[in-house]
């Protein structure tokens, strides 16, 4: 492996002032962005010494076709640009820090007219307030459960929630006394809505307030000689002290800071982050990542508090706020110093719009909880490589073992898989996963509807809707890089120096080409997929079939399938690219032949949208009734207006409200992020 010579940029070209750079591969994709501070200094170093390099900046010095930057003012808009170029183009060879579990949240969906409490995963939603996140979930469960006693809230599903209003008759938790029960009126949705937001400000750090106001109370019942009354008031501020209890107070009570410590190794590298709410520890949670380069510490804890504070910003333009993960404290305490130090304070402030400070703590209560920070941080380290011994070194393996037996030129670092589902025929679908360095990667996934795969036995059917498929996927590949051809030529492609030329557009769907297809079936879905890139002129791309019965690689030039060893990583590789492509093709076969089952005659009717369609069956009850209306009836629905009620009655009465909404004449429209429809 050498350095790519073309890939230097010419002696002087580059501007000694700080600025962010991007390396492109062949295809014009960005494989990796980073910032700094002297832009010739940094960029100098990838071809000083290439034997020196970390193998994986040697592997991405490699991969890179081209290098551009851009000059900024100052190191505080170099992290910003950087940070959103990154989020932007996700590159492969950029470290990547994800969780070393899926931490459960205590949601408040706030955003529903009926507020509900629950335990929440995955990624934020809009309009939901989040605190955590917790260890585990039962620890949310056993909180709320003591916090009912003060804070009788909803915590019911919605199915639950409708089946009580419907009955007129609240569940358990109404006649327990844990839920004031407004799915049967006992509380306003204004009442409810007042309960709520005090149960958040209790979680939020205002827990002397609402104790106090608990103490006066009991007072006045005793006073009264409402004895039963103040013994059930004395058990709630328990219920609310044994909750606080189970927060353990480390701090001032004025102090809200995240206490963040990391450990690694020559290969990978885990953090450990506490947030401190109040004083007390609200939440914690860990993430691991592969080193991408030789960086230390203080590189990747600067790149780790732009990954986790990013997003801050956003959240709260979309109404999704967090008490604990993602929002920006006062303080930031951290085992190492960022590279940068003030230029991260500065950035971090911006984003909170006020002032946060970013230091190592060196004596006192902070240095102590530091070090139990990073103690967790070595124990989640040791137990990530206990359970992903060799983790990078076997993907490579695998890499190697599939290069050497299909007699690749090169290791396959991107690989697409394909599969068709169906039914006797029916509801024909295929689906596209793409793996790279071994890995899912879940953006990039596609799924198509088959438009027609022809007559014939389920052999032929499978053949024919594979041929399609690898048709249409690489007619796409060959049109967006044509285009992506000519704005390169028109000079759209981002300059070198000030960086005054114009960005490049947002590459397409299918903009990357991959090393190896990987088709589901034996040697005919091989020669099919073979056929459909021959007849495209596309002579690059290897192609091999993978068959279940005896897990027998086909090529499809060769009368007889490629063995690889039983116990070897590469088969195990190819098993698993495999499998994820049968099962999202499965799936996606799932959801097209329950929408066929459930759909209705406006499903396909342009500009209209889910809300619109609601509000007509709402109005008229059913398709059938809505059909007999006239158009001047459909358009005082509100929301419906003249154009779009003709439109509808048109539809309707033109007899089209059998007709079958599934038919394979069109593409299906672009799917949501990680599996658009094609």
């Amino acid at each position: 492996m050498a350095a790519t010579p073309h890939l230097r940029p010419a002696p002087g070209s580059i501007p000694r002032d700080p600025g962010v750079y991007r390396f492109r591969d062949a295809s014009g994709r960005v494989i990796y962005v980073g910032k700094a501070k002297n832009l010739r200094s940094r960029l100098s170093s990838y071809f000083r010494d290439f034997a020196g390099l970390h193998p994986r900046t040697q592997q991405m010095v490699s991969t890179a076709a081209d290098v551009d930057w851009t000059v900024v003012g100052t190191e505080v808009e170099a992290l910003q640009l950087e940070y959103s170029w990154i989020k932007q183009y996700d590159p492969r060879f950029n470290v990547k820090y994800r969780d070393d579990k899926s931490y459960p949240y205590l949601a408040v969906t706030l955003q529903e007219d009926i507020p509900r409490v629950q335990v929440m995963r995955g990624a934020k939603r809009r309009g939901v307030r989040y605190f955590g996140p917790y260890s585990h979930a039962w620890a949310i469960r056993e909180t709320v459960d003591l916090l009912l006693r003060v804070f009788p809230v909803r915590t019911c599903s919605a199915g639950v929630f409708r089946s009580a209003r419907n009955s007129g008759r609240p569940c358990l938790l109404g006649y327990i006394g844990k839920c004031v029960a407004p799915c049967v009126g006992r509380a306003t949705p204004e009442e409810h809505r007042a309960l709520v937001e005090d149960f958040c400000s209790f979680l939020a750090g205002d827990t002397g307030r609402f104790i106090r106001e608990l103490q006066a109370r009991m007072g006045e019942a005793a006073q009264e000689m409402e004895y039963e009354r103040a013994a059930r008031i004395r058990d709630d501020i328990e219920a609310l002290r044994a909750a606080l209890e189970k927060q353990a107070v480390v701090l001032p009570d004025s102090t809200d800071c995240d206490v963040i410590a990391m450990a690694d190794d020559q290969l990978e590298a885990a953090v450990q982050i506490f947030h401190v709410r109040g004083g007390r520890i609200r939440g914690r949670r860990g993430y691991v990542v592969d080193k991408v380069t030789d960086a230390g510490p203080a590189e990747l804890m600067e790149t780790f508090l732009g990954q986790l504070y990013g997003d801050a910003g956003e959240a709260a333009d979309e109404d999704a706020t967090a008490d604990t993960g993602g929002a920006v404290p006062r303080e930031v305490l951290v085992s190492d110093a960022p590279v940068d130090a003030s230029a991260v304070a500065s950035w971090l402030s911006e984003r909170r719009g006020s002032s946060v400070t970013v230091r190592v703590p060196q004596r006192g209560d902070k240095k102590d909880l530091m070090e139990t920070v990073a103690k967790n941080a070595r124990e989640a380290l040791a137990r990530h490589k206990t359970h992903r011994a060799g983790d990078l070194s076997t993907r490579g393996r695998a890499l190697n073992e599939i290069q050497e037996a299909l007699d690749l030129p090169e290791a396959p670092l991107r690989i697409e898989c394909y599969d068709i589902s169906n039914l006797q025929g029916e509801h024909v679908v295929a689906s596209m996963v793409v793996f790279e360095d071994g890995l899912a990667r879940k953006s990039e996934y596609r799924r198509f509807s088959i438009r027609g795969s022809g007559a014939g036995g389920a052999e032929q059917h499978d053949v024919a809707a594979m041929y399609e498929v690898i048709k249409r996927r690489f007619t796409r590949y060959l049109e967006e890089s044509a285009r992506a051809g000519e704005v390169a030529r028109m000079g759209g492609t981002g300059g070198h120096g000030d960086g005054s030329a114009g960005e490049v557009p947002a590459p397409g769907k299918f903009a990357y080409p991959p090393n190896l297809v990987v088709v589901d079936g034996a040697r005919p879905q091989a020669e099919a997929a073979r056929r459909a890139l021959d007849e495209l002129g596309i002579e690059d791309i290897a192609v091999c079939g993978l068959a279940k019965r005896l897990e027998e690689v086909w090529l499809p030039d060769d009368e007889d399938p490629v063995i690889l060893p039983r116990t070897g990583e590469g088969l195990y590789l190819l098993q698993r690219v495999r499998d994820e492509a049968h099962r999202f093709a499965v799936r996606y076969h799932r959801h097209k032949r329950a929408k066929a089952l459930t759909g209705s005659a406006l499903d396909d009717l342009p500009g209209l949208g889910p809300t619109r369609r609601s509000a007509l069956i709402k109005e008229f009850g059913s398709v059938k009734r809505l059909a007999s209306a006239t158009a001047e009836e459909i358009a005082a629905v509100p929301g419906i207006g003249p154009k779009l009620a003709e439109a509808v009655h048109a539809h309707l009465s033109g007899g089209t409200a059998g007709s079958d909404r599934n038919g394979d004449g069109a593409p299906a429209q672009q799917g949501t992020h990680g599996g658009g429809d094609t």
